[in-house]
């Protein structure tokens, strides 16, 4: 059985269109993608029919796991602002076009860049298109995207737009028609890149016999492109990648394009405007004066949250300061400032004629029909087709989102329209080419939107051979996409047609580490280890459970050690040891849990993903895969067997840190790993404080020998002989044994020793000379004297160890980190509220 086959035949039936399929509101007035008006293969696949028909459903099932688990494991994510991270969805058969057909579309691309790029900079500067009424004035001026800090008649910028986005559609004759323009911050070209890494390796055979365009010439060329974009007289230009943070919806897309360009990723909170100039902050800012001045900025942050001085004001994604910076050309931004003009759908109807005042040419790649309310005769066309229920007619504003006026009825659309008009557009709904999709046990027919990226690489707009095709089953659901093919002419082509990119200048460079970025990996070194020893804790709690029947010692133990993990995470279900168990290591709202320390780990990670390998996130996939093994599974012996998986994967990210450079970032991860083992110890020998009966307290020293993962040690030691003094020494004082408070110390003066801030003389490194002080001070044999079955000398020492080592974790904070006052939005500061009081 052939799948592309099957489909091949289900959508060329005259009579039964689509019959073996669900319909999902397509009809046979589509233009297929893969099958011709004949039913046979396309141009572009007849190439590859050998293999491509060869695909069974038995492949393809195996192809989309290979699919889940390739993306799974590089942590490929798309988050949702109303249901959160979403796992990447990547549809096995791609979207494949041949050179011919692509020749075409290549022309337009460039041309429709190229004349963006003019109207920007008319818009900006004389604003020839809106005096001579090429361009009626309402259609822009009223458009959020258009920002009057930003115009001035002389601009220096001659070529503000660098990287553009177009979404396409195609009609029912096969014409590709522009459905949006995407400049502002043009997301996508890591997705891209990520889909094509997978599809090249679970459909290898496929891919080489096609031998479609590859990607990375096109990422060396985006990088030369931002080099030579810096502000005149910047021959080495520090470039940054301006992200809203990790859980933008986008996240994984901008990281990746950090991580491939070699950029840094940097958030509002990294940067700072002095004397007219952004720069990166240094470790200890404010104290601190900046040295590393940014010359380029890959901005994903949309425009009007760039700068709260200037534009939004209640903003923290920006940089304060920032539109004066680009007005003075001491920085460049890609794309410009108020570049999000370009998205409004009313300039749709009036680019035909701004491409022949500006270019002096007809415009290649056309629209999808739309009509400006703000014009007598398209409002009467709009209102007329509203009235009558016209479902070929979209309705939307120019910059509200697209699902503003779903639900209403036509009397309120027609309101809305006639009270504000210049706000509304009309827009054709297209009958957009179909696609086969791989659903688990056949291809279904999906709407396709093609989303295509132009860089200007020198003089000219140069399309990317490939790009990023998306299907829905509805609009609402959550996107599946496509690989994006783009065979050659020839067998010699060039890939991307790029073969004059020079090879960039060699040099080592030590790029800096922001303060918030040290932040996240000292925390994710903290969560790390918080995770790790509250796994070993629940193992051995369980395994003491599980002996319980052995006698009362054991029973009496297990419970003890889980009071122990409550003292940790908080109170559980303390008669169903196996349902608080399974909520420590499943319920990431439970503060203190395995499964919140794991969430805020990975979100501290998310916020350094350009500086990590793509290891890391087989970490996170191997605890989902272990977490839905447990969820499955009502069993309590699978509890245990979970923890184990879990703890063996966390291990393993003591693997990926161990191969990073020693540079700022990393002695922050160790240090945060070691501050928190040390003050881990000291909570987990709580435990001890109160004295049980012998059998009772042999069984809790050797659960807490077994959790601190010191057991081995111990008995080859002391020969299995537990006392406690014995396990204090091991745990405390012995600067041999890794698990150690001793041990923790000794590293922790190394790895501080190693941050950018430290003197040797910092408040950090005098409170852990202290510390060290107590440690080796303590008399373990000593601490073992009970009264009244309390070990009071014991307790002191550990309450008055973690009050020293939480007090250090905070001096480690104010030193090495962004310090001062949080940021506070301008509306909310009181002498603004004071004046505005006053005018009332």
């Amino acid at each position: 059985m052939s799948v592309l086959r099957d489909y091949a035949a289900a959508v060329s039936q005259p009579t039964l269109p689509l019959a073996s399929l669900p319909s999902d509101g397509i009809d046979p007035a589509r233009y297929d993608e893969v099958v011709d008006a004949e039913g046979g293969l396309r141009p572009a696949w007849q190439s590859l029919a050998g293999l491509a028909l060869a695909l069974t459903p038995t492949e393809l099932g195996r192809v989309e796991g290979e699919i889940t688990r390739f993306l799974a494991d590089d942590g490929v994510t798309y988050v949702r602002p109303d249901t959160g991270a979403q796992p990447w969805q990547l549809d096995p058969v791609p979207l494949v076009v041949d050179a011919a057909s692509w020749a075409r579309l290549e022309i337009g691309l460039a041309q429709r860049a190229e004349v963006l790029n003019a109207v920007l900079t008319d818009l900006y500067g004389p604003q020839t298109l809106l005096s001579s009424g090429i361009v009626p004035a309402a259609a822009v001026l009223g458009h959020s995207g258009f920002l009057r800090p930003v115009a001035r008649e002389t601009g220096a910028d001659r070529h503000p737009l660098l990287l553009s986005g177009t979404d396409l559609g195609r009609d029912a004759d096969g014409e590709w028609r522009v459905l949006a323009d995407r400049v502002q911050a043009p997301s996508g070209l890591g997705f891209a890149m990520e889909n094509r890494r997978v599809i090249s390796q679970v459909l290898p055979d496929l891919y080489q016999q096609s031998d479609p365009h590859r990607m990375e010439p096109y990422f060396s060329a985006l990088h030369a492109t931002l080099v030579a974009s810096a502000p005149e007289g910047v021959d080495e230009p520090r470039i940054v990648v301006l992200t809203p943070g990790p859980h933008s919806e986008t996240a994984f897309d901008q990281a990746f394009l950090a991580r491939g360009l070699g950029l840094p990723l940097v958030q509002g909170s990294d940067l700072v405007v002095r004397r007219g100039r952004v720069w990166m902050k240094p470790t200890g800012w404010p104290r601190r004066e900046p040295t590393e001045q940014v010359d380029v900025i890959l901005r994903r942050v949309d425009a009007e949250w760039c700068d709260p001085l200037e534009l939004r004001s209640d903003s923290r994604l920006g940089v304060a300061g920032l539109t004066e910076a680009v007005r003075r050309g001491a920085v460049r931004l890609v794309n410009g400032l108020g570049s999000g003009v370009l998205e409004n759908p009313a300039l749709l109807p009036y680019l035909p004629a701004a491409c022949e005042a500006l270019l002096g040419e007809q415009l290649r790649l056309p629209g999808v029909p739309t009509w400006w309310c703000g014009d007598d005769e398209a409002r009467a066309t709009v209102l007329a087709r509203v009235r009558a229920g016209d479902p070929g007619l979209f309705v939307r504003s120019i910059d509200g989102s697209r699902r503003e006026l779903a639900g209403m009825d036509a009397d309120d659309v027609a309101a809305r329209i006639a009270a504000a008009p210049h706000r509304y557009v009309g827009q054709e709904v297209l009958p957009l080419s179909q696609a086969p999709v791989w659903s688990g046990d056949g291809a279904r027919a999906r709407a396709l939107i093609f989303r295509a990226f132009t860089l200007r690489h020198g003089s000219s707009y140069r399309p990317l051979l490939g790009g990023l095709a998306t299907v829905r089953e509805h609009p609402d659901a959550t996107p599946t996409t496509k690989d994006v093919w783009v065979l050659k002419a020839a067998e010699g082509d060039a890939d991307q047609g790029l073969t004059e990119i020079a090879p960039l200048p060699g040099g080592r460079s030590a790029p800096s580490v922001a303060p918030r970025a040290l932040e996240d990996m000292f925390w994710s070194g903290r969560y790390a280890e918080r995770a790790e020893d509250l796994l070993r804790l629940i193992i051995t709690a369980q395994q003491q459970i599980d002996l319980a029947g052995a006698g009362r010692a054991t029973h009496t133990s297990a419970r003890v050690l889980r009071d122990g993990i409550h003292r940790l995470a908080g109170p559980g279900d303390a008669a169903d040891a196996d349902a608080d168990f399974r909520s420590l290591l499943l319920d990431p709202a439970r503060a203190g849990s395995t499964a919140h320390a794991i969430a805020r780990l990975r979100d501290a990670l998310e916020g350094v993903r350009d500086q990590l390998s793509g290891d890391t996130w087989r970490v996170f996939a191997g605890i989902e895969r272990a977490s839905r093994a447990l969820r499955a599974s009502p069993h309590a012996h699978r509890t245990a067997e979970s923890a184990g998986r879990m703890l063996t994967v966390i291990l393993s990210l003591q693997g990926v840190t161990a191969n990073m450079m020693r540079d700022a970032g990393w002695h922050l991860i160790e240090a945060g790993r070691f501050v928190e083992r040390a003050l881990q110890v000291c909570h987990l020998l709580q435990v001890a404080v109160a004295r049980h009966e012998t059998r009772t307290e042999r069984a809790v020293l050797e659960g807490v020998l077994a959790a601190s993962e010191s057991i081995v040690t111990h008995r080859r030691r002391y020969r299995g002989a537990v006392r406690l003094g014995d396990v204090l020494d091991l745990l405390l004082r012995d600067r041999e044994n890794p698990r150690s408070v001793a041990f923790a110390l000794v590293e922790l003066r190394t790895h501080l020793a190693a941050a950018p801030a430290s003197t040797g003389s910092t408040r950090p490194e005098r409170l852990l000379e202290d510390l060290q002080s107590l440690v080796d001070g303590i008399d373990a044999d000593g601490l073992t004297t009970a009264s009244d079955g309390i070990r009071t000398s014991l307790a002191d020492l550990l309450l008055e160890l973690t009050a020293q080592l939480e007090q250090l974790g905070e001096a480690v904070h104010e030193l090495h980190f962004e310090s001062g006052p949080p940021p506070v939005a301008l509306s909310s500061l009181s002498l603004i509220e004071e004046l505005m009081e006053a005018r009332a």
